[in-house]
């Protein structure tokens, strides 16, 4: 996190604060959206684009000739490259180092720099990747995109958090999670439609096409507003009241503005030391939840198909344009699926939704284990298209269930300062947290 801090009640739990979904708070959050879209859209270009012949040819052709001539190597092994990895995974190591930069930058001077920095970086990153000549160039221009997405990431969920009224704070976070999936949605969608491209220039447009939402980014962050938290933990409580006026569309937001003001203050406080704090025992849940869900949330698998999906498909037996079709659907099931969360998470809960997207996801991933164990041979043989067809019904329900759960999900109208009295009331976590409040 960055230093952020969200309240959605006033201290008075009976009480409501006032404001509404205002169209200031709309615009400002479609337009820092743009981080997830852009986010995604890398995401789901680079898959399309490895999976396109002339792209191969000319940054990988070991790659090209394995795919193409080589009958003796086993289909899990025909994309089996370092520099084609390096290619992929170098969006995902600068985007970590980053974060780093990013969450001291965010702190100390605000949600909109790094959105700033974050879709400078994304433009610079796509004039690279569209303009390569040589590997070098394109794997810088995916480090880019890395800043890019370690400044969005960090600072685009938190500005929309804290932009987003206490009763529609899960349906506007959630807008992070779909704007991720729109943004997978339209680069399998023009990935599909430039690899037809005759010259072999299908792969540049893609690449470059990334521009249109960075600009969009970075020209949008000079005219969104600073968030109230960020102006309050920086000093400015006058101007945190006019833009918290502002965005909750009434003048009584004093309620709403005491608390945090009142959060700010306690973060302030010099025996306040969040990383020392967070290992305490009464904050033992906080500690474990803030490690397990995303962790657990990476190792789904998601970005497997997000990143895989059209080589997955070149694997098992489909052709090109078929391979970046069904890439298309997942993508389409992904956002659709991500655009009903928006509406029921508030309604079912989190817990429920987690529990049986997961059920959902472990059990469509089995069936995909299973067909290829049984069905994909490890050199010549490939699956029938019946088959095939059967692999991609069952990643649509893998990415259906990871759409509406473990994708887009946060905690229900509780602020996080308050979660403490959630956990003591939890039938585990009483356990420990609990004790710890009788000992003092």
């Amino acid at each position: 996190m960055a230093g952020g801090f969200n309240t959605e009640m006033s201290s008075d739990t009976n009480k409501q604060y006032n404001g509404r979904v205002t169209k200031f708070v709309i615009l400002s959050c479609i337009m820092a959206s743009m981080g997830g879209v852009l986010f995604g859209y890398d995401i789901g270009i680079s898959g399309g684009v490895t999976s396109m012949e002339p792209f191969l040819r000319k940054f990988f052709p070991k790659v090209y000739r394995r795919m193409k001539e080589d009958t003796n190597i086993s289909n899990y092994c025909k994309f089996d490259s370092q520099l084609l990895t390096s290619f992929t995974s170098s969006l995902y190591i600068a985007g970590l180092v980053a974060s780093f930069f990013a969450s001291s930058i965010t702190r100390a001077y605000g949600r909109k720099p790094s959105i700033l920095i974050g879709g400078a970086a994304f433009l610079i990153g796509t004039a690279l990747g569209g303009a390569a000549a040589n590997i070098y160039m394109l794997i810088l221009g995916r480090v880019s995109l890395g800043v890019g997405v370690g400044f969005a990431n960090q600072a685009v969920p938190l500005y929309l958090s804290e932009m987003a009224p206490a009763k529609y704070r899960g349906a506007i976070s959630n807008g992070f999670q779909l704007s991720i999936s729109l943004g997978v949605l339209s680069a399998n969608l023009i990935n599909f439609g430039t690899e037809k491209i005759k010259g072999g220039l299908g792969w540049r447009i893609s690449l470059a096409m990334a521009a249109i939402p960075a600009s969009i980014l970075t020209l949008g962050s000079f005219f969104l507003p600073e968030t109230p938290n960020s102006l309050i933990h920086r000093g400015s409580d006058k101007k945190a009241k006019l833009t918290l006026q502002k965005v909750r569309g009434t003048i009584d937001v004093q309620a709403e503005l005491d608390d945090l003001i009142n959060a700010s203050s306690t973060s302030k406080e010099p025996n306040h030391l969040p990383f020392q704090q967070i290992l305490q025992k009464k904050f033992r849940p906080q500690l474990v939840m803030a490690i397990t869900l995303p962790f657990f949330q990476q190792v789904t698998g998601i970005n497997v198909i997000a990143f895989y999906a059209p080589l997955l498909f070149r694997t098992i037996g489909l052709g090109e344009s078929a391979s970046l079709m069904s890439a298309v659907l997942t993508g389409l099931v992904g956002t659709c699926s991500t655009f009903v969360s928006m509406f029921i998470v508030d309604r079912l809960g989190r817990r429920v939704l987690f529990i049986f997207g997961g059920i959902q996801m472990f059990i469509s991933q089995l069936m995909v284990g299973g067909i290829m164990a049984y069905k994909l041979g490890d050199h010549t043989e490939l699956l029938t298209k019946g088959y095939a067809y059967l692999v991609l019904v069952f990643i649509c329900v893998y990415v259906c269930g990871f759409a509406f759960s473990w994708g887009p999900l946060e905690t229900k109208n509780v602020p996080i300062e308050k979660m403490d009295r959630i956990w003591r009331e939890h039938w585990f976590w009483k356990r420990i947290v609990g004790e710890e409040l009788e000992c003092k």
